[in-house]
């Protein structure tokens, strides 16, 4: 069976827990993940013009292809959200979701040619209030059901602490994977932030958290990942 490694990570904008900024040991945990698509969550610096906390010529040198999701200012996403490929994943289309709430939050999505087919893929970093995360992923829903039907990959953090029921409501059209792993905070973890969601078609034929140093130091965050498949091959 091919299947296809996604990850998801939130960089805490390459500032670990020593107090460091070091995007190229950030840049070091994503190329150990082995994936082929990385959505990444605070990507980028808080104030305006938002500069890239993780430069793109660095990206570029580690062999990772930047998804145009930026901004005027040298961004490398959408608030914070940001998507790495590589390899034969070819882009066919990109989109910005805006997504409501009391804080500025937003989602990314991908169409993509991938070595398991179409994916679309849906980066999102969502609000810390449990109401808001609701109409955020109602509005993720609205978006999916305007756009043609593709295979589709929700990835990333959900600041959900509970049970995924409420989540699986809020977005019909995905079913969030039952956690296999905790990933915050990095160093002990114990709630499962950072998560996945898939649409029928699809499958997950394994998925984790990253644990291997320095990702315990590098963010507040490990970095999750899972190995995607279609349901049918």
């Amino acid at each position: 069976m091919t299947t296809l490694r996604i990850a998801s990570y939130n960089l805490q904008k390459c500032v670990g827990l020593d107090m460091r900024r070091r995007p190229d040991r950030a840049l070091g945990i994503i190329d150990a993940l082995g994936a082929e698509i990385v959505v990444l969550q605070e990507a980028d610096k808080r104030l305006p013009p938002r500069p890239a906390a993780l430069p793109d010529e660095m990206v570029a040198a580690h062999g990772w292809r930047v998804l145009p999701f930026g901004q005027p200012g040298g961004s490398l996403g959408w608030h914070g959200n940001a998507m790495l490929v590589r390899g034969e994943v070819e882009v066919v289309d990109t989109a910005h979701i805006d997504l409501p709430g009391l804080e500025p939050r937003g989602a990314i999505l991908a169409d993509l040619k991938t070595p398991i087919g179409p994916l679309r893929i849906v980066g999102s970093h969502l609000g810390l209030l449990r109401r808001y995360r609701l109409m955020q992923l109602g509005a993720i829903s609205r978006a999916l059901r305007t756009r043609g039907a593709w295979p589709t990959v929700l990835a990333g953090d959900l600041n959900e602490w509970g049970a995924t029921s409420a989540l699986d409501a809020a977005l019909p059209q995905l079913k969030f994977l039952e956690p296999a792993a905790h990933s915050f905070p990095a160093p002990r973890p114990i709630a499962a932030l950072d998560r996945f969601a898939l649409s029928p078609e699809l499958t997950a034929v394994g998925h984790g958290a990253y644990r291997k140093r320095p990702a315990a130091m590098a963010s507040d965050h490990l970095p999750v990942w899972a190995d995607i498949a279609p349901r049918h091959a």
